[in-house]
């Protein structure tokens, strides 16, 4: 069987999609698609029939191109959270995934990582065989997203328990282009961490030559992302300067970040 191709495909201001295509069926879908023209463009140029949409969650920005992709092919399978299928979310969405489940695109197999936090209804796609999860905006280059419907409960469990424990040579295709101010936070609560300071001249380097930062790996998510480092002192004292009395509590810790970098500029 062939390799999995993927195609990181810029949408709107700081998006990504992701075209993934199996060369041996010939067939493709996108995961998280806002503006359908690119897309449509990197399908023609791989010679793919497109078959199905992958959302993460529901937000306009990872699902607007929907409606305009169904119009024209009304066969489309649309897969997303079972919550948002239950609460009618993402437009077209024929299969709501629960944790575990498996989707294919031709002869590849994902499994569904059930992710909320971000938002109540929100899955990764994690293929094993490809090394490569696609996370939408729950895990981002060196952060997480914001706690839009979430608690920090949800995105500790996310974070640290789902996504954390894939193997680190997993490559992260998360859904936005925020990893150089992403590390800027990082720099300000855990700047005396090496990691850290090596990953931000490396992607100032690459934003500057107008290259994406994307995709991490989850070793290096492990090594500079500050709510994946919530047991390491720096970011415990952080949280305690920020109210944070139990210490050993990770998702106080891990909210108390996440309030800091709401704030940070």
């Amino acid at each position: 069987m062939g390799e999995l191709e993927i195609v990181q495909v810029p949408q709107l201001k700081d998006n990504y999609a992701y075209v993934l295509h199996c060369r041996d069926e010939g067939v493709a879908c996108v995961v998280d698609c806002s503006e359908p023209p690119a897309v449509l463009a990197v399908i023609r140029d791989l010679g793919a029939k497109l078959v199905a949409l992958w959302a993460t969650h529901h937000h306009w920005d990872h699902i607007g191109g929907h409606e305009e992709l169904l119009a024209e092919d009304a066969k489309l399978e649309v897969y997303g959270s079972s919550y948002d299928m239950e609460n009618g979310r993402v437009p077209g969405q024929t299969r709501g995934l629960v944790d575990g489940e498996s989707v294919q695109i031709g002869r590849h197999t994902a499994r569904a990582l059930d992710v909320p936090a971000h938002t109540l209804g929100h899955v990764a796609y994690y293929f094993e065989g490809a090394k490569a999860v696609f996370c939408g905006d729950t895990l981002f280059g060196a952060g997480c997203g914001r706690l839009f419907e979430g608690t920090p409960e949800l995105m500790h469990r996310a974070l640290n328990e789902v996504l954390g424990v894939l193997p680190g040579d997993t490559r992260v295709f998360c859904g936005h282009e925020y990893t150089e101010s992403n590390l800027r936070f990082a720099l300000h609560v855990d700047g005396d961490n090496p990691a850290v300071v090596e990953r931000y001249d490396s992607v100032r380097e690459a934003r500057a030559r107008g290259e994406s930062t994307v995709p991490s790996t989850m070793a290096l998510e492990l090594q500079t992302n500050p709510f994946m480092r919530i047991g390491e002192v720096p970011l415990q004292e952080a949280a305690r300067a920020h109210g944070v009395a139990d210490l050993k509590d990770a998702a106080q810790v891990l909210g108390a970040i996440r309030a800091l970098k709401d704030g940070f500029s």
